[in-house]
Order: structure tokens, then sequence, then C-alpha cells
């Protein structure tokens, strides 16, 4: 066995250790940067798969990750005698990872990513860690991994300790209790005619974090109150037991109803679950943690720290009081099902049928199975029908609806509740009910009465004769709600068990029958797996949580899923406990706002709550240190913060006016933040999309909150994995995206027309692709039918114009649905999601943002066009006359429609065809083998922008370019004309280019060529499967012309160092050497390269060359250069050797301007450069 130990990870870099084996002697093999590399003789495990010769042999390997080890955690190798290797993690065998392993290997350690230090283990150490000392430790592995162990020899090695170590009831207990069962269960014999002295302690104390939970058995109807749980000092040997346990004045804690009382007095009001409304077959629990704090527990929920500084040795203790007639003992030894479940499923369940008692206008018939409303044209309420027994766990409830009336507003409404027929007071409709009931009504899901969810996928006011609908509270204790056979999703959680369905055959509803498809449905269709069990979850179902990371004020609760701020304004943040998948959303809802007092001021905290997303590393064990005061001082990391109502990237303000004030939130208001499969940034404010925050988001980001100022307490609401189903009906999902993208080869702007939601004043024609403003000057926004295409240039005409009034045409973008919108008497009067240029000024939502912006639109003439164009980067572009105007605003909401005022000059206009504007390439993700088993792109990376080409402007020098282009004599089979960008002045004033970008893994800087025209060559497929574009560097090589066809040939800048001959890193090409093993004096010179053009366009690098123009005659002084692609870790950085005083670019220092390498392989040709003197 080989095993190591890890030491020291560090959160900077994503990925971590990888182990393996290799046939390579370590005294002469070169080294390379990661094993992962090795194309033979090597097996490595990178992440949770199995790599051999640096390709991917397993997906899935064992039960663990490398990537997710921590401090402490070991990991061996073994090589079989049969030849198999095997790798255990923490001493557990992981299984067969390779049947056929050589015979004579090498162990391998990679110190990859966050592993910074391992230690090699000596397994006859006497300090090796051979055994899991704790008992409670070693079940909790046997149970995680039940395949690994005989779990009977287990039980029969362990059964004397588990019987000594049980809790169990002492048999001195209260005047009106009795222990039996082995003292395992606690009853009131004598329920029906008492109502207290039903104490039971424990016969021994609770160990540290150790649960202590019932089940109730048994209750009844007679008495108010219930169960009351806790813990106390006294034993039962030396107890004088109390009529109840709350008369106890010293050392007792317990809960009641839903509040907590400590020595008889209440200490916490509002607490959790009300124990006065559980059930039979309900449980609850109580926990004392090592740390001295105190959280009970209903139906293995947590609900939150009750006390703190508990003291140690404290029994547990029951109260069996008023309803509660009988309990038993469940401990980590029990199953937690019910005493008479598996009696129960040997008996024939009573058939689902509509209870006989129900409301006053229902008429229950056919046996029971048919519900009707009979004079439905007369009476719209009133017909609440139940199920006549409660629904078991995974039991489906469906009916089917038969009649229909086309009278009344509103329909059916379905849910469950904990009430039983017999005990309702029905009321005019099921919402009325303030507890224990929870409805969907609409696509609202309502909870006693309130609204606690919008936007539900089920919209019961939508369904028609002959839809089945079914409900189910599934064995997690979700609801979910069924149509037509197919499930919805989630409607909420925490459901009580024992819940009766509820059908209310409101307003247009009339009568429904209950189907044959009702039943328990298979295993396999629940959404949730009982928890004993190793399956797999549905990530639609985990609900997200806090991580334990937080800011110093904040305090975590209710098992991760709530966060207070318990003293001050700030000092708030906290963060999600996972990074966000793809279009995952993380949403929370505001609990509380502060009501406290600053000194003698009458006011409360100003500021509210901040939300964001950060590329920062967190975890439960990140230091509270490196917490932040306020969420605009992480810098450390890339962070974008939504507050007010803008946006800051790292502290630095990105964007005004984005979204309505987050400081005029309320208390039960919803917010949530995305990272959306393009890479952009959306808020969510109560379900509602506000559009693009920012853009260039990377992958891993974590969820960061703020509770500054006033918002004092949150909740989330949102589960892991995919798309919210609540914003199914508002956004756009990334299928529907990409269908967007696939149909724009067939789409032509002249398929665009107007919407026929428009303002009063505006008159239709021509197929609704001509408007005209009817009276007055203004009340004629108009906007397009359909979403606007990226790369797609939508273009109006003026057709008529009136000199009587001012100002004129006012065009832009809208980034919501117009079907239902009002819209003002101007476009300006938008004040959501909204962007618009108005003379020669951009404004946003209303408010001015940019000034002095291409000509001005209130000068247009008739017959002039403009234009709207969205690039890859989500920046708006406005064209007057085909001449595109540069960039007029960044970050716009998408998908949007476009939008037009035809505001005082301006009667009408008209809808041109215009030619279509092909989209920038998109790069195909190929394989990349190692990546196949991780998301996580190791040493995370910059990303810049793809710039767009200018595909409309006729730019001149560009023009002159491509004529010079054609007498270098390189065929134009080697380029890709539809990547070809100008450089000059004019065009990257225009598209508002950023000088310097990051690029590579790891991120290195590089100035874009200004100045240069840049025609781009064709990648070979090698270039994909590299992934050059993002992992590799950008450089640039300057060259001779007499050079530039053989460079081009054999894709190879040594050729213009070495007489030899080069192989073409294009073809395949044998060779002597490998590209590690290659001596450096094998023939090869260095080849410079520079990040910036600046240097490596100097004399010593590209000369002048003077050439004439073949269409105009003009002769120009001519340079070329080379863009390329440098594999990171192949080249030195030195400083720069033409000597040089002055510093060549503002940017990079003089000392590492020059790049050199000798190896082969390590470049490949990006495109050609030219500049005209």
């Amino acid at each position: 066995m080989f095993e190591i130990r890890l030491d020291i990870l560090v959160d900077k870099w994503s990925g971590s250790i990888e182990v393996g084996i290799t046939t390579h002697n370590p005294g002469t093999l070169d080294i390379p940067a990661t094993m992962t590399n090795m194309r033979s003789g090597t097996i490595m495990m990178s992440g949770c798969g199995i790599l051999t010769n640096g390709k991917g042999t397993r997906r899935e390997y064992g039960q663990y990750n490398l990537d997710e080890l921590a401090e402490g955690d070991r990991i061996g190798l073994m090589r079989k005698s049969n030849g198999q290797l095997h790798y255990y993690i923490n001493g557990q065998d992981q299984g067969v990872a390779s049947n056929e392993t050589p015979q004579t290997i090498w162990g391998v350690v990679d110190l990859y990513g966050m592993a910074v230090k391992v230690t090699i283990l000596d397994r006859n150490d006497p300090n090796y860690p051979n055994n899991i000392q704790n008992t409670v430790t070693r079940n909790n592995v046997f149970r995680h991994f039940p395949d690994l162990y005989d779990e009977e020899a287990l039980e029969v090695t362990n059964i004397d300790e588990e019987e000594s170590d049980r809790l169990l009831f002492h048999t001195s207990c209260g005047s009106h209790a009795t222990v039996m069962s082995g003292q395992r269960t606690a009853l009131r014999p004598n329920a029906m005619d008492d109502f207290n002295n039903g104490v039971v302690l424990t016969t021994r104390t609770l160990k540290p974090d150790e649960l202590f939970e019932v089940r109730l058995d048994k209750m009844i109807d007679k008495w108010a109150g219930s169960v009351e749980i806790g813990v106390t000092l006294h034993c039962a040997e030396e107890l004088e037991f109390p009529s109840t346990m709350t008369n106890i004045r010293s050392g007792t804690w317990m809960m009641t109803g839903n509040g907590v009382m400590h020595n008889g007095t209440t200490v916490i009001d509002e607490y959790g679950q009300n124990l006065d409304r559980l059930k039979a077959g309900d449980r609850v629990g109580v926990r004392r943690r090592a740390d001295g704090t105190l959280n009970f527990y209903v139906n293995g929920i947590d609900q939150g720290q009750a006390a703190t500084n508990v003291p140690e040795n404290v029994f547990g203790v029951v109260d069996l009081y008023g309803q509660a007639a009988q309990a038993t003992i469940i401990d980590r030894y029990d199953s937690l099902s019910s005493p008479d479940a598996e009696s129960s499923s040997m008996v024939e369940t009573e058939e689902l049928r509509f209870h006989l008692v129900h409301g006053q206008n229902a008429v229950i018939v056919n046996n029971g199975r048919t519900a009707t409303r009979p004079n439905a044209t007369g009476e719209f309420n009133d017909a609440i029908i139940m199920s006549n027994r409660p629904l078991k766990d995974n039991e489906l409830f469906e009916i089917i609806i038969e009649k229909m009336v086309d009278r009344w507003s509103g329909s059916i409404e379905a849910g469950v509740t904990a009430i039983k027929p017999e005990d309702l007071e029905f009321p005019n409709t099921m919402t009325d009910i303030d507890y224990d009931t929870w409805m969907l009504s609409g696509s609202a899901i309502m909870q006693d009465g309130t609204t606690i969810r919008n936007g539900y996928p089920l919209d019961l006011d939508l369904v028609t004769v002959g839809c089945r609908l079914g409900m189910m509270r599934c064995s997690d204790g979700t609801l979910h709600f069924y149509y037509n056979g197919r499930d919805q999703g989630v409607a909420c959680s925490d459901i009580s068990t024992s819940v009766f369905a509820v059908i209310d055959l409101y307003g247009q509803c009339s009568q429904v029958s209950i189907t044959s498809g009702s039943g328990v449905l298979p295993t396999d269709n629940n959404l949730l797996q009982n928890s004993t069990d190793l399956s797999i979850v549905s990530p639609s179902d985990v609900t997200h949580k806090f991580s334990q990371c937080c800011g110093k004020n904040i305090s975590i609760k209710n098992n991760g899923s709530s966060a207070c701020r318990t003293r001050n304004f700030n000092h708030g943040l906290v963060f999600s406990s996972d990074p966000l998948k793809r279009d995952e959303l993380f949403e929370i809802r505001i609990e509380t706002l502060s009501k406290i007092r600053i000194e003698t001021l009458s006011k409360v905290w100003s500021g509210s709550l901040h939300i964001g997303l950060t590329s920062s590393a967190i975890s439960d064990s990140t230091p509270q240190s490196l917490v932040p005061t306020r969420a605009t001082e992480l810098v450390s990391k890339p962070t974008w913060v939504v507050l007010g109502s803008e946006v800051k990237k790292c502290g630095s303000l990105i964007k005004e006016n984005y979204t309505p004030s987050l400081y005029r939130l309320e208390i039960g208001n919803r917010v949530g933040v995305k990272r959306c499969a393009d890479g952009t940034m959306h808020v969510y404010i109560n379900g509602e999309d506000m559009g693009v925050a920012a853009s260039n988001i990377p992958k891993n980001v974590f969820a960061v909150i703020d509770l500054y100022g006033s918002v004092e307490s949150i909740s989330v609401i949102s589960n892991s994995g995919g798309d919210n189903p609540m914003l199914a009906s508002q956004v756009s999902t990334v299928s529907e995206l990409v269908e967007i993208d696939k149909d724009q080869d067939q789409d032509t702007s002249s398929d665009v027309s107007f919407h026929g939601n428009h303002g009063k004043n505006i008159i239709l024609s021509a197929g609704n692709c001509t408007a005209q403003r009817a009276g007055s000057y203004n009340q004629a926004v108009i906007v397009t039918s359909c979403r606007l295409k990226r790369n797609k240039l939508f273009q109006i005409k003026v057709d008529k114009l009136n000199a009587c009034w001012s100002c004129s045409l006012v065009v832009g973008v809208l980034g919501f649905t117009p079907d239902r919108f009002n819209f003002p008497v101007s476009a300006i009067g938008i004040k959501k999601s909204c962007i618009v240029v108005q003379g020669d000024s951009v404004y946003s939502c209303g408010v001015k943002v940019k000034g002095k912006y291409g000509p001005n639109l209130d000068q247009l003439k008739i017959g002039q066009t403009v234009g709207l164009l969205i690039d890859n980067d989500f920046c708006l572009h406005l064209y007057i006359d085909n001449m595109d105007q540069g960039v007029a605003a960044r970050d716009i909401p998408y998908p949007c429609y476009g939008i037009i005022d035809l505001y005082g000059q301006c009667e009408q206009v008209s809808v041109v065809p215009t030619e279509r504007v092909s989209p920038v390439p998109m790069c195909i993700a190929e394989d990349r083998e190692k990546a196949d088993f991780d998301e996580v792109v190791k040493e995370k990376s910059g990303r810049i922008n793809i710039v767009e080409p200018n595909l409309v402007r006729n730019c001149e020098y560009q023009n002159i370019c491509s004529r010079i282009k054609i007498l270098l004599g390189v065929p134009d089979g080697y380029f890709d004309s539809s990547m070809n960008i100008c450089y000059c002045d004019v065009c990257h004033k225009l598209r508002s280019d950023e000088m310097y970008h990051c690029k590579g893994d790891p991120p290195k800087e590089f100035a874009l060529p200004s100045s240069w025209c840049k025609f781009s060559f064709k990648l070979p497929n090698k270039a994909h499967t590299l992934n050059v574009q993002d992992k590799w560097h950008s450089a640039y090589y300057g060259t001779r012309m007499d050079l530039l066809r053989r460079i081009v040939d054999t894709g190879d800048l040594h050729v213009s160092g070495s007489e030899s001959g080069s192989c073409s890193i294009l073809t395949s090409s044998i060779t002597k050497y490998t590209e590690k093993s290659r001596p450096e004096t094998c023939g090869l010179k260095p080849v410079y390269l520079s990040p910036t053009i600046k240097y490596a366009g100097c004399n010593e690098f590209s000369p002048k060359y003077k050439l004439t123009d073949p269409k105009t005659k003009k002769t120009y002084c001519v340079r070329i250069g080379l863009q390329v692609w440098l594999k990171p870790g192949s080249y030195k950085v030195g400083p720069q050797s033409l000597g040089f005083d002055e510093q060549i670019d503002p940017k990079f220092k003089n000392n590492e301007l020059e790049w050199s390498t000798k190896e082969r392989g390590s470049i490949m040709l990006q495109s050609l450069l030219i500049k005209i003197e």
C-alpha cells in the first residue's frame, strides 16, 4: 500500500490532488505540468474519474471526489497480485480502478490546484489511524456505505453495546403515566379521564449531539394542549414529579406549543412548528450540542436554536400532556416507520372516495366517486369536498374535470389539509382557512390563507373539461400537483402527515370524479427516497442553504435555511453553501425589518439588502475574519452586487438605474439572483426578471447577500438545480435561447412587424409593417411583434415628418413582453427594463446615462433609416443609414423587443428589409478528456470578449488592407473572412473596445492591435481539441514578407529562424524527439513574441515595405505581423532587447515585453495583421 495524507489545502484554485501510478522511471522522466498530460504508462485518479494515458476510462469511480477531500484525509494505492489497481480513501476500498496494471510501477502524486502539502504514511507507525474509535462515527460510516460491510456480523458484534447504550424511559414517572415495551414506550392509560401528570424521563443523560426523539403513537381529541419535550438536570430517582414539567423552576428547558420555556418562564414566544397540532405518527425530538446550544426537532426538521449555555449531563424529558396519550422512543437503531406500518401494509387500504361531509352546495353521488355542484349557474362557491381518509405518503389523489360552466371567473382549487372533515366548519372557499391547509388557487400556492408563492407551473384557471388533476404528499414532506399524469414539481414543503385531499368546486368547475389512477405510486416515481437509502435525490427537491461562513453579526438558523443579523447595521454577509449551477436561481424572502431606533432619532437603519454573485471560494470552514464588513468590500475576487438601483463590480459602479430600488423592499418580498448559461447575472424581485445586471460572469460563483441596514432576517425559499419552475412563465429557458440562435439562419429582418399592443394614437397598416401617428405629438409608442435576434439588424425608415413639433423619433429596446403593457405617453416614461436613444442621449428606465452619442435623432430626414443591433456581448448598437454608431449601452436586458416612439416631428415609419447579419461563429466545445470529469476549469481563467466584426460599416482602411493582402500571395483558403476585424481609430472608437484583455489558463494580459487590420485564419481541428481559444495565451509576432507564405504553409514560426526545416503543427509528422524531451540545442532558435503589437511591430521585427494599391494605384508603406495562440508554460518572459529607454506600452513594463520559446507545437497561428502607414 502506498498511502499519503493531505496536510495543507488552499482555497485559491479549483481542482485538487491527483494520485496514480506510472511505469516511467522518475530519474529519467521529463516531469510534465500535470501528470494527466502523460500519454503512456500512466493511470491517474482526478476528481472522481480515472484517466489512463491522459484519456478518460472511468467517469464515475468510487464513493469520493478527490477535489472535495479535506485536510487530514488519506489516499492510498494498491496493486493486487492479480494485476488490479485499487484506490483507498480514508482506508476504504473504492473498488477496481484498472484490471491490467504493469508489475513495475511508481506511485505518483500531483500537487495540483488546492493541494499544497502531503505526507507519506507508514501503516506500521503506532500513530497510524487504523481504526475508527468513535462508535457513532463508525456506525455512520457503515450506514453510508452498507455494501462495504457485513451488516449482520456487525449487528452481532455490537448487540451488547447497543442494548446497554440505548435511551430508555425511566420506570419512575408521573402518577398518571406508565412505562412499557422494554421501557421504550410511555403512555397515559386513562387518557380520557385525566390530562396531566404524564411526565417521563430518560434513564441516562444525553450525550453531546445525541438526538432524543419520540414518536406520537396515540392522540385523543378531548383535551387542549399536547406533548411537551425538553431536557432537565433532575434525575428520575430524585425528582418530585409535577403535574406538568413546565412547573419545574430549576434546571429545565421545555418546548410547549410553539414556545420555549426555561424554568417555567417563557423565553421564546414564537418558535418552530406548533406541537399542539401534531398528529399520531409525528415525531418530536431535542438535541443538546457539544457547544451547549439546544435545538428542537419536529418530524426530523431542525426548528432552530432554542437555548444556549445548556450544561452537560441533562436528561431527556417528555410530558404526555392533553391530547398526547402515548409515545415511543426512536433511536439510531430503529427505522422511522410507525409501529404498525408493517402489519398495516398487509391489510387492504380503504378505497379513496369523497367524504360524506362537504360544503352545502356540493352533492356526492356515484357511490362517493363523483362530486357535483347542481346549481352551478346560480352559485359559485360553498362546494368544498374532501377525501374520505388521509392520504398515505406518495399516494396520488387524482380527479377528472367532467363539467364546467361559462359564467364565473376563477375555477377549481385543490390542495390538502390536516383538518378532519368532521372538525371543519366549511367556509365559502377553502382559501379562507387560516391553519393546517395548503391550496393551489390559479397558479398561486397558498398556505393557511396566505399566498407563499406565485407562478407555479400549473394554472388551475386554465384547465378544461377532460383534464386530470392530482395531488400527492411525498415521503419527504413535500406537496406535488399532477396535471394529466405529469408531475408539476414541488409546490411547498414541510407538509404535515395524515392530510386529507381537498377539492373546491369553485367558479367555472361544477363536477369532478375520482379516477382509477389514484393510489400509492411505485417508489421509483417518488422524487425523494427514504433518507436511509443511498439513492440519488432530484436536485429540484433540495432546498438551498446558507453557508456557515458569514459576517460576525449573523446567526445562521434552521439548518442553514434562515439568517438573522443580531446587532448593528453591518457585518451581515451571508453566502450560498454551494456554487450556483447554470441557470440556478438562489432566492430569499425578507422575514423581518429592523425596528431599532437610533439613539433619540425617530429613524430606523437606512440602507437595505444587497445581493449578487462572487467568485470567492466559500466554504463552511472559511474563517470569519476573512469576511468583510460589506458586500462592496469583496474585492479580492470578482464580485458583482446590486445595491439600491445600482450594479457594482468589486465596489466600482458599472450600471445605474438597473432596477427599482432595493431600499423599498418590505417584509414578504422575494429577491433572487441567477447566473444564466450565457454568463450573465440576473436579479429577480418577487419573481420578475430585472434583466441583465452584468455579463461575463465566470462559472462556480456563489450567491452573496448583505443583510445591511433595515433588513434584519431572511430565509431561503429556492431549490437547487436548474431553472426555478416559478419563473417558467416569465423567462426564456436556455433551450429557447438556443433555438433562437439556431433559427437565425432562417430568419430575416423583413419578418419583423409591429405588435398589436401600442400607444393609443398609433394606426398600423401594410401587414403591421407601417406605423402612423394619427394625432397629437405623443402616445405613439410601438414595439416589435417578436424579440430581436442577436447580430440581426432591425431597421425602420422615416416616411413622414411634421416640422410643427420639436424633437423626433425615439428608438431602443424593451426587456419584457408587451402583450399586456399599458404604454405611457412616451418611451422615456417606461421605468423598468427599457433602454432608448432620444436625440443624442441614451436613457435607461427614464434616466439619462450617456450624452453626445451618435448623430442627433431630432435631425433625421425623410428617407433615412434607423437600425438596432444587439451583439453577442449584449451591447446595443444604433445604426443610421447602415452606419454603426458604436455601443449605446451594455448589459441590456435579453431577450428584448425593439421599441419605437413616433414622437414630435416623426409621424410615420415603416419596417425595411435588411441584409442578414451573420453572427460571430461560436466555438464548439469538443471533448476535453480530463475536463469531462468535472465542470470546474482548473485554475480559473479570465475570459476575453470576442470583438465582433463591423458587418455593416464600410471602412475604407479595411478595404485598402484587404486589397494589400491579395498582394502577399497567401491563398484565400487559409482565411475565415467572417472573423475579420478592423482596429483602425474609427472602427475602434465605434465599438468602444477595451484596449487590454486577459486570455488563457492562467489568465495573461495582451493588448489589442490598435491601428492594424486583422484577417483571421481558419483554425484546424487540433485547435478546437486543445481549446486554444480559452486555454492558451495571445501574443504577436512581427515578420518579413518573404517568410510569410512559408510560415502560413507550415503553421510554424520556427521556419523563420531555422534553416533545418520544421514540422508543421497542422499536419502529422514523425520526429525523433517528443515535445518535452527535445534538447534546446537541436537546431532550433528561439522565437520571440510580445503581448503588445507596439513592440512586435517595430522595424527590427516588422520592416516596412512599399506596395501599390491595385485599385487606386497609390503606394503605401505596409507592415505585417501575426497574432498567435501561445501555450501557457512553454515560454519565458524577458526584457525587451532593442535598447529603448522610454516605456513602449503603458500597460506592460519593458522588462516583460519579450516572450521566447523553442518548444514545437506551442504556437498556433491566429490571424494575419496588416498596417498601412
